[in-house]
């Protein structure tokens, strides 16, 4: 059988080693998010892409990411679906994401905003107002919409907690392409003459770099149980150990150069 000082040593390695590994992930994770976000501030800065530039397939897809275009199109109400348990300004609520008809043919998913979710009847939603006539949109390309942890993994009716796209494109018979594009609000300028947009919808969309904050946090936490762990170690297996040992060494000492009474044993 194993020592215990050897089941503890071991154990004391792996905790101290898994510990540490969980840091510099979060800390990888922090780097990657401020990278994407560097990516999306670069790619904001370019001039805005033509509706016909809208990516088909996954290489034009990586190639403009993050890219802003103007879209032409006709709303597909009667395919809306609103994505629960998502959160913008801290509020909970939902993602509206509609289909958007191209006059070339097929469709994109659009996440047109966020709403805010009824505290009292979370199943209870009041539809965006939607102009039914050509309707043209400022937006991000950006990937299909983040995906939740699901518990049943069901998808479908109209509030949903993910969706796929091939999934959906199968469901609603549309040609959907392999993205998604998240609406902006246009900046209004004097000589638009754009009426104010009737959907109310918020579109604060979240920045990735957002919670790098966090992850730094997370990563002190996980590297501070390291060390602690180690220390733990360190003082209980061997300073404490030893400093048991001196005291008992001195005691013997002293107990041996203690003068007699004189008296018989």
């Amino acid at each position: 059988m194993l020592s215990r000082r050897l089941v503890v040593l071991v154990a004391a390695v792996i905790t101290a080693g898994v510990t540490a590994r969980l840091g510099f992930w979060q800390l990888d994770r922090g780097a990657q998010k401020s990278a994407l976000q560097a990516a999306v501030d670069s790619r904001r800065q370019m001039p805005t892409l033509p509706p016909e530039d809208l990516p088909s397939d996954e290489k034009e897809l990586q190639e403009r990411l993050h890219r802003q275009i103007t879209l032409q199109g006709v709303w597909a109400p009667q395919h809306t679906i609103y994505l629960e348990n998502r959160q913008m300004q801290g509020r909970p609520g939902f993602f509206v994401v509609t289909p958007l008809l191209l006059p070339e043919g097929g469709a994109v998913l659009v996440q047109r905003g966020w709403l805010p979710r009824d505290l009292r009847d979370r199943t209870r939603v009041q539809a965006p107002a939607t102009d039914p006539g050509p309707a043209r949109i400022l937006g991000r390309i950006a990937l299909p919409p983040a995906r939740l942890y699901d518990f049943d993994g069901a998808a479908s009716g109209l509030i949903r907690q993910n969706l796929d796209v091939g999934s959906f494109a199968l469901e609603t018979g549309l040609k959907l392409r392999p993205l998604s594009v998240l609406e902006l609000d246009e900046a209004p300028t004097p000589t638009s003459g754009q009426p104010p947009r009737p959907d109310k919808l918020l579109r604060d969309w979240p920045l990735p770099a957002a919670a790098v904050h966090k992850h730094h946090g997370y990563a002190f936490q996980w590297f501070a149980l390291s060390v602690l762990t180690i220390a733990l170690y360190v003082w209980f297996q061997i300073l404490r150990p030893r400093r048991r040992g001196a005291r008992a060494l001195d005691a013997g000492r002293g107990n041996a150069t203690e003068p007699s009474d004189g008296r018989p044993g």
